[in-house]
């Protein structure tokens, strides 16, 4: 991997403004396409369901910020619970959402820039992004855009999916999109309780099929210039829910991040 570029503030900048007029134009291209149609009532199968914890134990991060980011959660939910992906929609997470500003109520949360934790206003969204691309993995929905994290920022404590298995996400061109390319509907329901982020995604009909996520290849590796990255695959294995054969295998991501934190390895985890 290589070291990371520092570039300019001109340079960020103007980055910016490009990748978000092409994201602007590519959702008015396909502006027909685009999820937006909300159902009241629940789609009567439950495909896969799945919840994170609000509040979590970090070093030198202040409390304040992970309350700021539930307060910025229930604003973000309420545009996307209830969704219902039509055959042949494109699911936007930032068409849904809009621009996460202090006029819609927004707050300073955290936000990770360049391995660093600070404040920002919308703090705390990719916990959801996070939530909903786990989700989708155990479905039949095909991801179209997902964005890795760069940085490896905690050390893992309590982890329960695989490295990697989030989706980081940066309003408006750092997107998560999935298109419906099956021939039923599929619905989309959160929920913001006391303790945790929840999260469902129900169909019209019975899926035949479940799916395990699993992790491939880990590597914890020095680079040439002195920091430490962490590689790995996800692999999605599809599963006949009756037989509990493997239909097949696939690679749904790879990732390569640099560690913001000194690693404790053996001499033959280096390589």
């Amino acid at each position: 991997m290589e070291k990371p570029i520092k570039r300019t503030f001109f340079r960020v900048l103007v980055g910016k403004v490009l990748f978000s007029v092409k994201k602007i134009l590519y959702l008015w291209k396909n502006r027909k396409l685009l999820a937006k149609d909300y159902l009241v009532t629940i789609l009567p199968n439950s495909v896969f369901s799945h919840k994170t914890p609000l509040f979590r134990e970090y070093k030198s991060v202040d409390d304040s910020l992970q309350k700021n980011k539930v307060h910025n959660l229930k604003i973000a939910v309420k545009n996307l619970n209830g969704v219902v992906i039509k055959p042949g929609n494109i699911f936007s997470y930032w068409y849904l959402i809009g621009n996460p500003t202090r006029r819609k109520g927004y707050m300073d949360g955290m936000i990770l820039h360049n391995g660093k934790v600070l404040a920002g206003v919308g703090g705390g969204l990719c916990q959801l992004s996070n939530l909903i691309y786990w989700m989708i993995l155990h479905t039949p929905l095909e991801i179209i855009e997902r964005h890795r994290h760069g940085y490896d920022v905690f050390p893992d404590a309590n982890r329960t999916q695989p490295f990697g298995s989030g989706a980081t996400c940066y309003y408006p061109f750092l997107d998560l999109q999935l298109k419906n390319t099956t021939n039923q509907n599929f619905q989309l329901k959160l929920k913001v309780t006391d303790e945790f982020l929840e999260g469902e995604f129900l169909s019209q009909k019975d899926i035949p099929y479940k799916y395990e996520i699993v992790e491939k290849d880990h590597l914890i590796k020095q680079e040439w210039w002195g920091g430490y990255t962490r590689n790995n695959k996800i692999i999605r294995r599809i599963i006949n829910k009756e037989t509990h054969e493997i239909l097949r295998e696939e690679v749904v991501a790879e990732n390569h991040a640099i560690m913001m934190y000194e690693p404790l390895l053996k001499g033959s985890d280096l390589s």
